[in-house]
Protein backbone atom coordinates (compact mmCIF):
# COMPACT_ATOMS: atom_id res chain seq x y z
CA UNK A 1 0.00 0.00 0.00
CA UNK A 2 1.27 3.46 -0.86
CA UNK A 3 1.86 6.01 1.86
CA UNK A 4 -0.54 8.92 2.22
CA UNK A 5 0.31 11.87 -0.03
CA UNK A 6 2.89 13.87 1.93
CA UNK A 7 1.76 17.19 0.47
CA UNK A 8 -1.48 16.88 2.44
CA UNK A 9 0.29 15.45 5.48
CA UNK A 10 2.78 18.30 5.45
CA UNK A 11 0.10 20.95 5.07
CA UNK A 12 -1.88 19.64 8.00
CA UNK A 13 1.19 19.18 10.17
CA UNK A 14 2.61 22.57 9.35
CA UNK A 15 -0.65 24.24 10.27
CA UNK A 16 -0.31 22.78 13.75
CA UNK A 17 3.39 23.14 14.46
CA UNK A 18 4.94 25.86 12.36
CA UNK A 19 5.83 28.95 14.32
CA UNK A 20 7.76 30.74 11.59
CA UNK A 21 7.23 29.74 7.96
CA UNK A 22 9.86 27.72 6.15
CA UNK A 23 9.90 29.76 2.98
CA UNK A 24 11.58 28.80 -0.24
CA UNK A 25 13.84 31.78 0.30
CA UNK A 26 15.49 30.79 3.57
CA UNK A 27 19.09 29.69 3.54
CA UNK A 28 18.39 26.70 5.75
CA UNK A 29 20.80 24.52 7.71
CA UNK A 30 21.58 21.49 5.62
CA UNK A 31 25.14 21.40 6.95
CA UNK A 32 25.93 20.47 10.52
CA UNK A 33 23.48 19.04 13.03
CA UNK A 34 22.25 21.56 15.58
CA UNK A 35 20.42 21.36 18.86
CA UNK A 36 18.58 23.92 20.98
CA UNK A 37 20.58 25.17 23.99
CA UNK A 38 19.52 24.18 27.49
CA UNK A 39 17.12 26.69 28.94
CA UNK A 40 15.63 27.48 25.54
CA UNK A 41 12.37 29.38 25.59
CA UNK A 42 9.07 27.62 25.14
CA UNK A 43 8.66 29.14 21.68
CA UNK A 44 12.07 27.94 20.47
CA UNK A 45 11.38 24.45 21.88
CA UNK A 46 8.27 23.97 19.73
CA UNK A 47 8.54 21.36 16.98
CA UNK A 48 10.50 22.34 13.89
CA UNK A 49 8.70 22.65 10.55
CA UNK A 50 10.15 19.29 9.47
CA UNK A 51 9.22 17.45 12.66
CA UNK A 52 6.56 15.47 10.76
CA UNK A 53 9.07 13.86 8.39
CA UNK A 54 10.42 10.90 10.43
CA UNK A 55 6.90 9.76 11.20
CA UNK A 56 5.92 10.02 7.57
CA UNK A 57 9.00 8.10 6.42
CA UNK A 58 8.07 5.29 8.82
CA UNK A 59 4.73 4.93 7.01
CA UNK A 60 6.13 4.90 3.47
CA UNK A 61 6.43 1.67 1.52
CA UNK A 62 9.91 0.37 0.74
CA UNK A 63 9.25 0.87 -2.97
CA UNK A 64 8.31 4.53 -2.44
CA UNK A 65 11.39 5.09 -0.30
CA UNK A 66 13.69 3.58 -2.90
CA UNK A 67 12.18 5.83 -5.55
CA UNK A 68 13.21 8.93 -3.60
CA UNK A 69 16.86 7.96 -4.07
CA UNK A 70 16.81 8.38 -7.85
CA UNK A 71 17.25 11.45 -10.05
CA UNK A 72 17.18 10.30 -13.69
CA UNK A 73 17.31 12.12 -16.99
CA UNK A 74 14.23 12.24 -19.20
CA UNK A 75 13.71 12.47 -22.94
CA UNK A 76 10.28 14.09 -22.98
CA UNK A 77 7.50 15.18 -20.66
CA UNK A 78 5.75 11.87 -21.24
CA UNK A 79 8.93 9.97 -20.37
CA UNK A 80 9.34 11.99 -17.20
CA UNK A 81 5.75 11.43 -16.10
CA UNK A 82 6.12 7.70 -16.73
CA UNK A 83 9.22 7.58 -14.52
CA UNK A 84 7.51 9.57 -11.80
CA UNK A 85 4.47 7.30 -11.76
CA UNK A 86 6.28 3.98 -12.07
CA UNK A 87 9.32 4.60 -9.86
CA UNK A 88 8.18 7.52 -7.65
CA UNK A 89 11.54 9.17 -8.26
CA UNK A 90 12.81 11.83 -5.91
CA UNK A 91 13.72 14.20 -8.70
CA UNK A 92 14.70 14.76 -12.32
CA UNK A 93 17.56 16.58 -13.98
CA UNK A 94 17.06 19.07 -16.80
CA UNK A 95 19.33 19.28 -19.84
CA UNK A 96 19.09 21.71 -22.79
CA UNK A 97 16.92 19.29 -24.75
CA UNK A 98 14.31 19.49 -21.95
CA UNK A 99 14.32 23.29 -21.87
CA UNK A 100 12.77 25.69 -24.35
CA UNK A 101 11.31 29.07 -23.41
CA UNK A 102 10.87 30.24 -19.82
CA UNK A 103 7.08 29.98 -20.19
CA UNK A 104 7.17 26.42 -21.50
CA UNK A 105 9.79 25.33 -18.99
CA UNK A 106 7.70 26.66 -16.11
CA UNK A 107 4.62 24.87 -17.46
CA UNK A 108 6.58 21.64 -17.81
CA UNK A 109 7.93 21.90 -14.26
CA UNK A 110 4.37 22.36 -13.01
CA UNK A 111 3.20 19.31 -14.95
CA UNK A 112 5.98 17.14 -13.55
CA UNK A 113 5.27 18.27 -9.99
CA UNK A 114 1.56 17.59 -10.48
CA UNK A 115 2.36 14.01 -11.50
CA UNK A 116 4.23 13.31 -8.27
CA UNK A 117 2.75 12.68 -4.84
CA UNK A 118 5.95 13.91 -3.18
CA UNK A 119 7.38 17.22 -4.45
CA UNK A 120 10.24 16.68 -6.87
CA UNK A 121 13.73 18.07 -6.81
CA UNK A 122 14.00 19.47 -10.32
CA UNK A 123 17.68 20.08 -10.87
CA UNK A 124 20.07 21.42 -13.48
CA UNK A 125 23.82 21.85 -13.96
CA UNK A 126 23.85 25.63 -14.10
CA UNK A 127 27.29 26.58 -12.87
CA UNK A 128 27.47 29.49 -15.34
CA UNK A 129 30.67 29.89 -17.32
CA UNK A 130 31.59 26.81 -19.35
CA UNK A 131 28.93 24.59 -17.71
CA UNK A 132 25.58 26.17 -18.49
CA UNK A 133 22.50 24.13 -19.37
CA UNK A 134 19.74 26.76 -19.27
CA UNK A 135 19.72 28.75 -22.51
CA UNK A 136 17.77 31.77 -21.33
CA UNK A 137 19.29 32.71 -17.96
CA UNK A 138 21.34 35.86 -17.45
CA UNK A 139 24.89 34.99 -18.47
CA UNK A 140 27.71 35.30 -15.93
CA UNK A 141 31.41 34.72 -16.61
CA UNK A 142 31.81 31.68 -14.32
CA UNK A 143 33.57 30.82 -11.09
CA UNK A 144 37.20 31.65 -11.87
CA UNK A 145 36.13 35.14 -12.92
CA UNK A 146 34.28 35.46 -9.64
CA UNK A 147 37.42 34.26 -7.87
CA UNK A 148 39.33 37.07 -9.58
CA UNK A 149 37.08 39.61 -7.87
CA UNK A 150 38.15 38.20 -4.51
CA UNK A 151 34.77 39.20 -3.11
CA UNK A 152 32.35 36.57 -1.79
CA UNK A 153 29.55 39.14 -2.04
CA UNK A 154 29.97 38.96 -5.82
CA UNK A 155 29.63 35.17 -5.71
CA UNK A 156 26.53 35.53 -3.56
CA UNK A 157 24.98 38.12 -5.87
CA UNK A 158 25.65 36.06 -9.00
CA UNK A 159 24.25 32.89 -7.43
CA UNK A 160 21.20 34.70 -6.17
CA UNK A 161 20.41 36.01 -9.66
CA UNK A 162 20.83 32.55 -11.17
CA UNK A 163 18.78 30.98 -8.39
CA UNK A 164 15.90 33.42 -8.78
CA UNK A 165 15.75 32.82 -12.52
CA UNK A 166 15.81 29.03 -12.10
CA UNK A 167 13.09 29.12 -9.46
CA UNK A 168 10.97 31.27 -11.78
CA UNK A 169 10.75 28.29 -14.17
CA UNK A 170 10.21 25.71 -11.42
CA UNK A 171 13.80 24.49 -11.07
CA UNK A 172 14.58 24.19 -7.37
CA UNK A 173 18.00 22.53 -7.31
CA UNK A 174 21.26 23.67 -8.88
CA UNK A 175 24.23 21.32 -9.07
CA UNK A 176 26.52 24.24 -8.19
CA UNK A 177 28.84 25.67 -6.96
CA UNK A 178 32.04 23.86 -7.86
CA UNK A 179 34.11 23.64 -4.66
CA UNK A 180 37.23 22.12 -6.24
CA UNK A 181 40.58 23.88 -5.79
CA UNK A 182 42.15 23.83 -9.26
CA UNK A 183 45.84 23.38 -8.42
CA UNK A 184 46.60 21.49 -11.64
CA UNK A 185 46.74 23.72 -14.76
CA UNK A 186 46.36 20.58 -16.92
CA UNK A 187 43.06 19.64 -15.27
CA UNK A 188 40.80 18.83 -18.24
CA UNK A 189 37.48 18.80 -16.42
CA UNK A 190 37.58 21.60 -13.81
CA UNK A 191 39.79 24.56 -14.80
CA UNK A 192 37.74 27.79 -14.80
CA UNK A 193 34.80 25.97 -13.19
CA UNK A 194 36.83 26.41 -9.99
CA UNK A 195 37.02 29.70 -8.11
CA UNK A 196 40.80 29.31 -8.14
CA UNK A 197 43.93 27.62 -6.80
CA UNK A 198 43.95 29.09 -3.29
CA UNK A 199 41.93 27.04 -0.76
CA UNK A 200 41.07 30.06 1.40
CA UNK A 201 39.83 32.05 -1.60
CA UNK A 202 37.78 29.14 -2.92
CA UNK A 203 36.32 28.50 0.53
CA UNK A 204 34.99 32.02 1.00
CA UNK A 205 33.61 32.17 -2.54
CA UNK A 206 31.86 28.80 -2.13
CA UNK A 207 30.22 30.00 1.08
CA UNK A 208 29.02 33.14 -0.69
CA UNK A 209 27.58 31.17 -3.60
CA UNK A 210 25.78 28.71 -1.32
CA UNK A 211 24.12 31.59 0.48
CA UNK A 212 23.11 33.17 -2.81
CA UNK A 213 21.45 30.10 -4.29
CA UNK A 214 19.66 29.09 -1.12
CA UNK A 215 18.40 32.58 -0.34
CA UNK A 216 16.74 32.41 -3.77
CA UNK A 217 14.92 29.21 -2.80
CA UNK A 218 17.18 26.90 -4.81
CA UNK A 219 19.11 24.07 -3.20
CA UNK A 220 22.88 24.45 -3.71
CA UNK A 221 25.29 21.56 -4.33
CA UNK A 222 28.98 21.79 -3.43
CA UNK A 223 30.99 19.51 -5.69
CA UNK A 224 33.02 17.28 -6.20
CA UNK A 225 33.90 15.75 -2.81
CA UNK A 226 36.62 15.03 -1.71
CA UNK A 227 38.12 17.34 -4.35
CA UNK A 228 38.64 17.10 -8.13
CA UNK A 229 41.13 19.94 -8.55
CA UNK A 230 44.43 18.08 -8.95
CA UNK A 231 43.97 15.64 -11.80
CA UNK A 232 44.91 15.45 -15.46
CA UNK A 233 42.24 12.78 -16.11
CA UNK A 234 38.60 13.51 -16.95
CA UNK A 235 36.31 11.37 -14.78
CA UNK A 236 33.73 11.39 -17.59
CA UNK A 237 36.06 9.16 -19.61
CA UNK A 238 38.38 7.57 -17.04
CA UNK A 239 39.05 7.10 -13.34
CA UNK A 240 41.37 9.79 -11.98
CA UNK A 241 43.78 8.92 -9.18
CA UNK A 242 44.87 11.78 -6.91
CA UNK A 243 47.85 11.07 -4.66
CA UNK A 244 47.19 13.71 -2.01
CA UNK A 245 48.21 12.69 1.48
CA UNK A 246 45.79 13.28 4.32
CA UNK A 247 47.74 16.41 5.25
CA UNK A 248 47.59 17.70 1.67
CA UNK A 249 43.88 16.97 1.49
CA UNK A 250 43.28 18.89 4.72
CA UNK A 251 45.27 21.86 3.40
CA UNK A 252 44.22 21.93 -0.27
CA UNK A 253 40.90 20.16 -0.82
CA UNK A 254 38.98 20.23 2.45
CA UNK A 255 38.61 23.99 3.21
CA UNK A 256 35.92 24.76 0.60
CA UNK A 257 33.85 21.76 1.66
CA UNK A 258 34.17 22.70 5.32
CA UNK A 259 33.01 26.20 4.36
CA UNK A 260 30.06 24.76 2.45
CA UNK A 261 29.06 22.64 5.43
CA UNK A 262 29.33 25.63 7.74
CA UNK A 263 27.20 27.65 5.29
CA UNK A 264 24.42 25.06 5.54
CA UNK A 265 24.72 23.70 2.01
CA UNK A 266 21.75 21.52 1.10
CA UNK A 267 23.67 18.98 -0.95
CA UNK A 268 27.22 17.77 -1.60
CA UNK A 269 28.12 15.84 -4.77
CA UNK A 270 30.66 13.04 -4.80
CA UNK A 271 33.62 12.75 -7.17
CA UNK A 272 34.37 9.68 -9.27
CA UNK A 273 38.02 9.81 -8.24
CA UNK A 274 40.35 7.57 -6.25
CA UNK A 275 42.39 9.04 -3.40
CA UNK A 276 44.40 6.01 -2.27
CA UNK A 277 45.94 7.82 0.69
CA UNK A 278 42.47 8.53 2.05
CA UNK A 279 41.03 5.09 1.23
CA UNK A 280 43.21 2.12 0.28
CA UNK A 281 40.35 0.11 -1.24
CA UNK A 282 40.86 1.51 -4.73
CA UNK A 283 37.17 2.41 -4.93
CA UNK A 284 36.16 5.80 -6.29
CA UNK A 285 34.99 8.24 -3.61
CA UNK A 286 31.38 7.79 -4.76
CA UNK A 287 31.55 4.17 -3.59
CA UNK A 288 33.81 4.68 -0.55
CA UNK A 289 32.33 4.45 2.92
CA UNK A 290 35.63 5.72 4.30
CA UNK A 291 35.30 8.93 2.29
CA UNK A 292 31.55 9.59 2.38
CA UNK A 293 30.60 8.33 5.83
CA UNK A 294 33.99 8.59 7.51
CA UNK A 295 35.29 11.92 6.20
CA UNK A 296 32.18 13.79 5.12
CA UNK A 297 29.61 12.65 7.66
CA UNK A 298 31.66 11.88 10.74
CA UNK A 299 34.67 14.21 10.48
CA UNK A 300 33.20 17.21 8.67
CA UNK A 301 29.86 16.72 10.45
CA UNK A 302 27.76 17.06 7.32
CA UNK A 303 24.08 16.24 7.84
CA UNK A 304 22.60 17.20 4.47
CA UNK A 305 22.01 15.21 1.30
CA UNK A 306 24.92 13.50 -0.45
CA UNK A 307 24.34 12.96 -4.16
CA UNK A 308 26.50 10.99 -6.54
CA UNK A 309 27.85 12.60 -9.66
CA UNK A 310 26.33 11.16 -12.82
CA UNK A 311 26.39 7.37 -12.75
CA UNK A 312 26.74 7.44 -16.53
CA UNK A 313 30.35 8.58 -16.18
CA UNK A 314 33.17 6.12 -16.84
CA UNK A 315 34.95 6.93 -13.59
CA UNK A 316 32.33 5.13 -11.49
CA UNK A 317 31.69 2.23 -13.89
CA UNK A 318 35.21 0.86 -14.36
CA UNK A 319 35.37 -1.43 -11.34
CA UNK A 320 31.76 -2.59 -10.79
CA UNK A 321 28.72 -3.29 -12.93
CA UNK A 322 25.80 -0.91 -13.28
CA UNK A 323 23.64 -2.96 -10.91
CA UNK A 324 26.30 -2.99 -8.17
CA UNK A 325 27.20 0.69 -8.33
CA UNK A 326 23.95 2.14 -6.89
CA UNK A 327 23.89 -0.37 -4.04
CA UNK A 328 27.51 0.31 -3.17
CA UNK A 329 26.95 4.07 -3.36
CA UNK A 330 24.05 3.94 -0.88
CA UNK A 331 25.99 1.76 1.52
CA UNK A 332 28.96 4.12 1.21
CA UNK A 333 26.78 7.00 2.40
CA UNK A 334 25.21 8.53 -0.70
CA UNK A 335 21.55 9.56 -0.47
CA UNK A 336 20.65 10.24 -4.09
CA UNK A 337 21.71 8.45 -7.26
CA UNK A 338 22.08 10.82 -10.20
CA UNK A 339 21.51 9.72 -13.80
CA UNK A 340 21.72 5.91 -13.57
CA UNK A 341 22.50 4.34 -16.96
CA UNK A 342 19.32 2.27 -16.63
CA UNK A 343 16.74 3.46 -14.12
CA UNK A 344 14.79 0.15 -14.18
CA UNK A 345 17.93 -1.90 -13.55
CA UNK A 346 19.28 0.39 -10.83
CA UNK A 347 15.89 0.67 -9.10
CA UNK A 348 15.43 -3.11 -9.08
CA UNK A 349 18.95 -3.60 -7.72
CA UNK A 350 18.46 -1.20 -4.81
CA UNK A 351 14.97 -2.54 -4.03
CA UNK A 352 16.30 -6.11 -3.98
CA UNK A 353 19.23 -5.03 -1.78
CA UNK A 354 16.84 -3.53 0.77
CA UNK A 355 14.56 -6.55 0.76
CA UNK A 356 17.52 -8.90 1.20
CA UNK A 357 19.06 -6.80 3.95
CA UNK A 358 22.15 -5.83 1.95
CA UNK A 359 20.95 -2.25 2.43
CA UNK A 360 19.35 -1.95 5.85
CA UNK A 361 15.97 -0.26 6.18
CA UNK A 362 17.55 2.05 8.74
CA UNK A 363 20.12 3.12 6.16
CA UNK A 364 17.35 3.68 3.60
CA UNK A 365 15.28 5.69 6.07
CA UNK A 366 18.26 7.96 6.84
CA UNK A 367 18.56 8.92 3.19
CA UNK A 368 14.84 9.43 2.61
CA UNK A 369 14.59 11.56 5.74
CA UNK A 370 17.44 13.78 4.57
CA UNK A 371 15.87 14.14 1.11
CA UNK A 372 12.47 15.11 2.49
CA UNK A 373 14.05 17.55 4.92
CA UNK A 374 15.84 19.24 2.03
CA UNK A 375 12.53 19.54 0.20
CA UNK A 376 10.97 20.99 3.32
CA UNK A 377 13.77 23.56 3.74
CA UNK A 378 13.28 24.77 0.20
CA UNK A 379 9.55 25.17 0.80
CA UNK A 380 8.48 22.48 -1.67
CA UNK A 381 5.78 21.02 0.58
CA UNK A 382 4.23 24.46 0.77
CA UNK A 383 4.03 24.79 -2.98
CA UNK A 384 6.07 24.19 -6.11
CA UNK A 385 4.06 26.01 -8.78
CA UNK A 386 5.85 28.42 -11.09
CA UNK A 387 3.88 31.08 -12.97
CA UNK A 388 4.43 30.55 -16.71
CA UNK A 389 2.96 33.97 -17.49
CA UNK A 390 5.53 35.72 -15.29
CA UNK A 391 8.57 33.50 -15.91
CA UNK A 392 10.08 35.43 -18.81
CA UNK A 393 9.74 38.76 -17.02
CA UNK A 394 11.76 37.42 -14.07
CA UNK A 395 14.73 36.55 -16.30
CA UNK A 396 17.34 38.91 -17.73
CA UNK A 397 16.02 41.91 -15.86
CA UNK A 398 18.02 45.15 -16.00
CA UNK A 399 19.14 44.57 -12.42
CA UNK A 400 20.28 41.02 -13.19
CA UNK A 401 22.22 42.14 -16.28
CA UNK A 402 23.81 44.93 -14.24
CA UNK A 403 25.01 42.36 -11.70
CA UNK A 404 26.57 40.28 -14.48
CA UNK A 405 28.33 43.35 -15.90
CA UNK A 406 29.64 44.26 -12.47
CA UNK A 407 31.09 40.79 -11.93
CA UNK A 408 32.70 40.74 -15.38
CA UNK A 409 34.24 44.20 -15.05
CA UNK A 410 35.65 43.51 -11.58
CA UNK A 411 37.16 40.23 -12.76
CA UNK A 412 39.32 41.44 -15.69
CA UNK A 413 42.92 40.98 -14.54
CA UNK A 414 45.84 42.95 -15.94
CA UNK A 415 48.89 40.72 -15.46
CA UNK A 416 51.53 42.67 -17.42
CA UNK A 417 51.71 46.12 -19.03
CA UNK A 418 55.16 46.84 -20.45
CA UNK A 419 55.91 50.41 -21.47
CA UNK A 420 52.33 51.43 -20.67
CA UNK A 421 50.94 49.93 -23.85
CA UNK A 422 47.55 49.93 -22.16
CA UNK A 423 45.09 51.58 -22.24
CA UNK A 424 44.74 51.73 -26.02
CA UNK A 425 43.42 55.29 -26.37
CA UNK A 426 44.99 57.09 -29.31
CA UNK A 427 46.34 53.94 -30.97
CA UNK A 428 45.29 52.08 -34.10
CA UNK A 429 44.41 48.55 -33.04
CA UNK A 430 44.01 45.23 -34.84
CA UNK A 431 42.12 42.40 -33.15
CA UNK A 432 42.58 38.71 -33.89
CA UNK A 433 41.61 35.42 -32.26
CA UNK A 434 38.41 34.02 -30.72
CA UNK A 435 35.62 36.61 -30.32
CA UNK A 436 37.70 39.11 -32.31
CA UNK A 437 34.70 40.54 -34.15
CA UNK A 438 32.75 41.08 -30.94
CA UNK A 439 35.77 42.58 -29.19
CA UNK A 440 36.51 44.85 -32.14
CA UNK A 441 32.95 46.14 -32.18
CA UNK A 442 33.04 46.75 -28.43
CA UNK A 443 36.33 48.65 -28.73
CA UNK A 444 34.85 50.85 -31.42
CA UNK A 445 31.97 51.69 -29.09
CA UNK A 446 34.60 53.02 -26.67
CA UNK A 447 36.23 55.18 -29.32
CA UNK A 448 39.16 52.92 -30.27
CA UNK A 449 40.25 52.90 -33.93
CA UNK A 450 40.09 49.25 -34.99
CA UNK A 451 41.94 48.72 -38.26
CA UNK A 452 43.37 46.01 -40.51
CA UNK A 453 46.53 44.27 -39.19
CA UNK A 454 48.89 46.04 -41.58
CA UNK A 455 47.76 49.49 -40.42
CA UNK A 456 47.79 48.78 -36.68
CA UNK A 457 50.09 50.16 -33.98
CA UNK A 458 49.09 47.39 -31.57
CA UNK A 459 47.49 43.95 -32.03
CA UNK A 460 45.15 42.45 -29.47
CA UNK A 461 45.40 38.65 -29.61
CA UNK A 462 42.62 36.75 -27.86
CA UNK A 463 43.15 33.12 -26.88
CA UNK A 464 40.81 30.49 -25.51
CA UNK A 465 42.62 27.49 -24.04
CA UNK A 466 45.37 27.62 -26.68
CA UNK A 467 48.10 26.55 -24.25
CA UNK A 468 51.63 26.51 -25.64
CA UNK A 469 50.36 27.49 -29.09
CA UNK A 470 49.93 30.99 -27.66
CA UNK A 471 53.67 31.68 -27.99
CA UNK A 472 53.75 30.84 -31.71
CA UNK A 473 50.68 32.99 -32.35
CA UNK A 474 52.35 35.97 -30.71
CA UNK A 475 55.54 35.48 -32.72
CA UNK A 476 53.55 35.27 -35.96
CA UNK A 477 52.17 38.76 -35.41
CA UNK A 478 55.58 40.36 -35.95
CA UNK A 479 57.49 43.10 -34.17
CA UNK A 480 54.68 45.49 -33.21
CA UNK A 481 53.39 45.31 -29.62
CA UNK A 482 50.94 42.51 -28.85
CA UNK A 483 48.35 42.49 -26.10
CA UNK A 484 47.42 38.91 -25.14
CA UNK A 485 43.99 38.39 -23.62
CA UNK A 486 43.13 34.93 -22.25
CA UNK A 487 39.38 34.42 -22.61
CA UNK A 488 39.39 30.94 -21.09
CA UNK A 489 41.95 29.35 -18.80
CA UNK A 490 44.45 31.95 -17.59
CA UNK A 491 47.23 29.40 -18.09
CA UNK A 492 47.48 30.51 -21.75
CA UNK A 493 49.40 33.47 -20.35
CA UNK A 494 52.19 31.10 -19.25
CA UNK A 495 53.15 31.02 -22.95
CA UNK A 496 52.54 34.73 -23.57
CA UNK A 497 55.91 36.08 -22.50
CA UNK A 498 56.37 37.70 -25.91
CA UNK A 499 53.34 39.95 -25.41
CA UNK A 500 53.84 43.49 -24.17
CA UNK A 501 50.65 43.27 -22.12
CA UNK A 502 48.67 40.33 -20.81
CA UNK A 503 45.16 40.11 -19.36
CA UNK A 504 42.76 37.40 -18.27
CA UNK A 505 38.96 37.41 -18.36
CA UNK A 506 38.46 33.67 -17.56
CA UNK A 507 35.44 33.69 -19.88
CA UNK A 508 34.54 34.20 -23.54
CA UNK A 509 30.95 35.17 -22.75
CA UNK A 510 29.69 38.40 -24.27
CA UNK A 511 29.56 40.08 -20.88
CA UNK A 512 33.28 39.34 -20.37
CA UNK A 513 34.28 40.45 -23.88
CA UNK A 514 32.50 43.75 -23.29
CA UNK A 515 34.24 44.14 -19.94
CA UNK A 516 37.60 43.45 -21.59
CA UNK A 517 36.92 46.19 -24.14
CA UNK A 518 36.22 48.66 -21.35
CA UNK A 519 39.52 47.84 -19.67
CA UNK A 520 41.55 47.85 -22.91
CA UNK A 521 40.11 51.22 -23.89
CA UNK A 522 40.62 52.76 -20.47
CA UNK A 523 36.88 53.19 -19.84
CA UNK A 524 37.34 50.94 -16.80
CA UNK A 525 40.31 50.40 -14.52
CA UNK A 526 41.39 46.75 -14.23
CA UNK A 527 40.47 45.46 -10.79
CA UNK A 528 40.87 41.66 -10.92
CA UNK A 529 43.51 39.63 -9.13
CA UNK A 530 44.81 36.25 -10.29
CA UNK A 531 42.85 33.45 -8.55
CA UNK A 532 45.40 30.94 -9.87
CA UNK A 533 49.10 31.34 -10.77
CA UNK A 534 49.66 32.41 -14.38
CA UNK A 535 52.34 34.12 -16.46
CA UNK A 536 54.83 33.50 -13.68
CA UNK A 537 52.76 35.54 -11.24
CA UNK A 538 51.22 34.27 -7.99
CA UNK A 539 47.67 34.21 -6.76
CA UNK A 540 46.64 37.75 -5.86
CA UNK A 541 48.71 39.51 -8.52
CA UNK A 542 46.99 42.19 -10.57
CA UNK A 543 47.88 45.60 -11.98
CA UNK A 544 45.85 48.79 -12.40
CA UNK A 545 46.28 51.93 -14.48
CA UNK A 546 46.60 54.17 -11.44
Amino acid sequence: MRASPPRAVAAATLAMIMVAGCSGGESGSGGRASSAPSGASAASAEPAPDAWIPGHVAKMSVADKVGQLFVPTFSSRADAVAKIRKYRVGGLIYFPENISTPERTAAQSNALQKASKIPLLLGVDEEQGIVSRTPFVTRFPGNMALGATGDPAQAQAAAQVTGRELRAVGINLDYAPDADVNVNPRNPVIGPRSFGADPALVAKMVAGAVGGYQSAGVAATAKHFPGHGDTATDSHTGLPVIQHTRAQWERLDAPPFRAAVDAGVDMIMTAHIVMPKLDRSGDPATLSRTVLTGLLREELGYQGVITTDSLLMAGVREKYGDAQVPVRAINAGADQLLMPPSLPRAYRAVLAAVRSGKISERRLDESVTRILRLKQRRGLFQGTAADPAKAAAAIGTPAHRATARQVAERSVTLVRNRNGVLPLRGRKVAVTGPQSEALGAALRRHGIAVVAPGAADVTVLTTENAGQATAARIRALGAKPVVAAALGRPYDLDAAGGAAAALATYSAKTVSVNALAKVLSGAANPAGRLPAPAAGKPVGHGLTYE
